[in-house]
C-alpha cells in the first residue's frame, strides 16, 4: 500500500500513514491511533508551527484585502473593524487543522523526533 502524499493526508485531516483515519478527535486534539490502520499518533508533536504558519499567511491577506478595499470604497475605521476581525478569526480557525495536519504528516514521513541532549 503506497503512502499518500503528506500534503494531501494533512489537508484533509487524514492518517498520515493510510489517508483514511481522522488524524484529530477533536477541533486540535490529535486522536490516540488511527482507526483505520492502527498507527499510534503518540509521536505527533506540532508544537506552535501550525500558528506561526497560519499568521504568516493570514496577516499578511488580510493587510493587502484592508488596502485594496480602502484604496476603492474608502469606509470609515468602523467598517475596517467590521470586515476585518471576523474575516482574520475565522480565517485563521478554518486554516489551523489543516496547517498542523500537514505538520503531523511531514513528522511522520520524515521520522522527525524531538531532539534530545
Amino acid at each position: 500500500m503506497a503512502q499518500p502524499s503528506p500534503i494531501v493526508a494533512g489537508l484533509l485531516c487524514r492518517c498520515p500513514r493510510c489517508g483514511d483515519g481522522k488524524l484529530f478527535r477533536g477541533y486540535l486534539k490529535v486522536a490516540p491511533a488511527c482507526t483505520a490502520c492502527g498507527l499510534d499518533f503518540k509521536f505527533a508533536d506540532s508544537g506552535d508551527g501550525p500558528a506561526i504558519f497560519v499568521i504568516f499567511l493570514v496577516a499578511p491577506l488580510i493587510i493587502v484585502l484592508a488596502l485594496v478595499v480602502s484604496a476603492i470604497f474608502n469606509p470609515p475605521p468602523y467598517v475596517h473593524l467590521i470586515l476585518w476581525i471576523p474575516a482574520t478569526l475565522l480565517l485563521s480557525l478554518a486554516l489551523l487543522p489543516p496547517f498542523k495536519g500537514v505538520l503531523v504528516a511531514l513528522q511522520y514521513r520524515h521520522d522527525a523526533h524531538e531532539g534530545h541532549q
